[in-house]
């Protein structure tokens, strides 16, 4: 139907738009504080990105994304996701000759075909930053750290962080050798996706929300339990970094993320009262993924944040947020010869600095001075037949209910003062 959205989908209104973009001020400002810079790619990429990068036993690849043929006969899929955009655009545009490491962040939608829910949508929104270069923990730990300092400055409190290592391709075969040696006997019990994971990726099954996988794996061996040496010492330093940090922390040992590509590090911050989807941002290392989407042996770590998420958490907990802005001055008029020249000061005053508007409906003066009022205009600016004889303007303190009479050319100035 013309008149109805996309499931799945949202119009982010006037009076919500500027909660979203208060949102994203503040996770812009956190970014650059921690010499972060902003990175825009595409909103659609080539299918095989996707599915060399993200995974093809992922639920994101095997049953989510939104794919299709382009007139050139190119299989193209708008971004589930941004970290392999992000990691294409770096070796397209060979980041890699800089300085290393390369700090990214971005903020914008992506899709996945998922059943819509309390802050789950087909067309989603996420903040998130990208470190390219550097396989210290500790730079592990100051991402978790700006995601959580992040949340605090937003006013976000009752946090759960969980952590969890999901080993390296060394240690990573153990753990497979091991699962599937407990889980053999128990396969008949588990969900038909689970099934498939015993096979392709059964290290997924760890993650199933399915309650009797969870209880079938509930004794299963864990990530942590097969780390090698390396990356033991690994954990051992991001938690260290944490600790230094005072951060707060949870080790989740069924931890390991939705997507194929984490190693080492991996981490998840829960809201818990949200509902059944409680988490609002996770992310963790990732060093085989630039090789895989054809770069060099490059580390990377980094993380996506769900914007409806937090803006719903951010509502449950009570926290207001800024919605939209009044207009600093209303321009009311009265009689036929003062429209013109209401309109020449409208624009005067907004080259001064100030927002402005004026009535455009014809509206009687009694009736533009109500809706001024409900614009939440600070100063109400008003022109009538008499007043234009005379060269003056009748200007009034909304909040102060102070009026006062200006002469017309001086009224811009003498706004310009009281604004100060």
């Amino acid at each position: 139907m013309l008149t109805t959205r996309p499931r799945g989908t949202n119009d982010i209104l006037p009076g919500e738009v500027e909660k979203w973009r208060w949102v994203e001020n503040h996770f812009r400002r956190v970014c650059v504080e921690y010499c972060y810079n902003e990175i825009r790619t595409p909103v659609f990429e080539h299918t095989e990105l996707f599915q060399r990068g993200v995974g093809d036993t992922t639920d994101i690849v095997a049953k989510e994304m939104y794919t299709f043929v382009d007139r050139g006969g190119r299989s193209i899929t708008l971004r589930p996701e941004n970290t392999a955009p992000a990691v294409r655009a770096y070796l397209e545009n060979k980041l890699y000759t800089v300085p290393q490491p390369v700090k990214l962040f971005y903020i914008g939608p992506m899709f996945r075909y998922d059943r819509p829910q309390a802050g789950r949508f087909r067309q989603f929104h996420q903040v998130g930053a990208e470190v390219f270069g550097s396989d210290d923990p500790y730079v592990d730990a100051e991402i978790v750290a700006m995601a959580m300092n992040f949340y605090k400055d937003l006013g976000l409190a009752s946090l759960e962080l969980h952590i969890n290592s999901v080993g390296c391709p060394d240690c990573r075969p153990v753990l497979r050798r091991e699962l599937k040696n407990y889980l053999k006997p128990l396969i008949g019990d588990l969900c038909r996706d689970c099934q498939e994971r015993f096979e392709k990726n059964p290290l997924r099954i760890l993650d199933c929300k399915v309650e009797r996988c969870s209880e079938a794996g509930g004794n299963a061996p864990t990530t942590i339990e097969c780390l090698c040496e390396n990356c033991s010492h690994h954990f051992a330093q991001f938690k260290k970094g944490l600790d230094l940090l005072n951060l707060s922390y949870i080790v989740d040992r069924r931890l390991v993320r939705g997507l194929d590509y984490y190693t080492h590090t991996a981490f998840e911050i829960m809201a818990p009262d949200i509902g059944a989807q409680s988490s609002i941002g996770g992310g963790g290392r990732y060093n085989g993924l630039i090789e895989t989407c054809g770069g060099s042996s490059i580390p990377g770590v980094g993380f996506a944040l769900g914007t409806e998420r937090i803006i719903l958490a951010m509502e449950r907990q009570g926290i207001k947020i800024p919605g939209a802005s009044s207009p600093d001055v209303f321009v009311v008029t009265a009689g036929k010869g003062a429209d013109a020249q209401a309109f020449n000061l409208l624009f005067s005053l907004r080259s001064a600095g100030f927002s402005a508007d004026k009535d455009y409906m014809n509206r009687s003066m009694k009736a533009q001075m109500k809706y001024a009022g409900k614009t939440g205009a600070r100063f109400v600016v008003i022109l009538g037949e008499e007043e234009l004889a005379s060269g003056i303007a009748q200007v009034r303190d909304m909040g102060a209910c102070k009026q006062e009479t200006k002469k017309l050319d001086e009224v811009v100035k003498y706004l310009t003062s009281m604004k100060k």
